[in-house]
């Protein structure tokens, strides 16, 4: 039985990887950090199918440790400071956690057992103020946040391990994909999630930042299968995984507010405090060396994207309204 360690694993793309390895026939060991409440709703239905234990990528002899006791063939990074507009307020928390943090994982690998395929989430975020449209694996990189420069790191590091160490290493330049189970910081889950709540006569508005932002939108299931794939290849590289569309954080408002039978323009309400201090205007990707190289495709349009969200809260908070007790 193939082993692999997930670090992040109750994090949206954790959650879904964990998910996913475990009908592959993994052995799936999850990486937290060890703080007074943990939060397991990604994986409380699989939480008696996976092994937990603790680690930090601040700690490097914690994940040493981890690659002696359970000699992972496959070791999954998704854990990182992933929130963008954090990164601003956070700069070198998350260059430790997204940038040497990647780093950590890699020299501990390097030193435990150098078969181990590792696998880094890097983002499309290090494309930034976008040199070329679409984006592909050669596109010259110019991020503009901290959180884009550190994983502009991390992945650049990946490259020198597998180039200094024959280390195999992908890195896979994911552009923005969700889910029902994403954190409701993130402008997608916070549109559909605020939808529903007006619906259901919770909220009457929703404020936002800017309207105009374009983002390439896929399905993270779709995303955590090509993460896999990576690593089943014959050789190590690196990988754009994206839908190739994009669209506007308007056009999200107008198709999730539609699924409800709303006129988004009724509620939505442009925000300054919600502007970033450097804006990413455009981010679309072109998935073809992926496709032709790991047969990935994406399975779910962006409309559905949307659709399975709306749906997703709107029964979230419904059942929150059964429960709650009348007055």
């Amino acid at each position: 039985m193939p082993k692999a360690l997930v670090t992040g694993i109750t994090g949206q793309d954790g959650s879904y990887l964990a998910d996913f390895l475990l009908e592959k026939e993994y052995e799936v060991i999850g990486m937290v950090r060890r703080t007074s409440t943990i939060n397991f709703d990604r994986i409380r239905h699989i939480q008696d199918k996976i092994t937990v234990v603790q680690g930090d990528l601040l700690d490097q002899v914690s994940l040493i440790n981890l690659l002696q006791e359970h000699r992972p063939d496959e070791v999954y990074n998704l854990a990182a400071q992933s929130f963008v507009p954090t990164s601003f307020q956070q700069p070198v928390l998350t260059g430790e956690f997204t940038g040497l943090g990647v780093t950590r994982v890699l020299d501990a690998i390097r030193i435990v057992d150098r078969h181990i395929r590792f696998y880094q989430a890097s983002s499309s975020e290090m494309f930034g103020k976008v040199q070329e449209v679409p984006q592909r694996e050669t596109t010259p990189f110019y991020p503009r946040s901290p959180y884009g420069a550190a994983k502009l790191y991390g992945h650049w590091i990946t490259v020198n391990y597998r180039e200094s160490y024959d280390l195999f290493g992908c890195s896979g330049i994911l552009f923005n994909h969700e889910s029902p189970r994403r954190g409701l910081e993130f402008v997608t889950h916070k549109i559909t999630h605020q939808a529903a709540r007006i619906k259901l006569g919770l909220a009457d508005e929703l404020r936002l930042g800017n309207l105009e932002a374009r983002r390439d939108w896929g399905y993270a299931p779709d995303y955590v299968r090509a993460m896999w794939l990576m690593l089943q290849a014959d050789r190590p590289d690196d990988y754009v995984v994206a839908t190739g569309e994009t669209h506007a954080v308007r056009e999200f408002c107008q198709v999730a507010f539609e699924c409800l039978d709303l006129d988004w323009e009724k509620y939505v309400k442009v925000d300054p405090r919600f502007y970033r201090p450097a804006e990413v205007d455009l981010l679309v990707g072109d998935p073809s060396k992926a496709k032709r190289k790991l047969g990935w495709e994406p399975s779910v349009t962006f409309r559905d994207l949307v659709r399975i969200m709306v749906e997703a809260d709107m029964t979230t908070l419904q059942a929150m309204e059964d429960h709650t007790p009348r007055v």
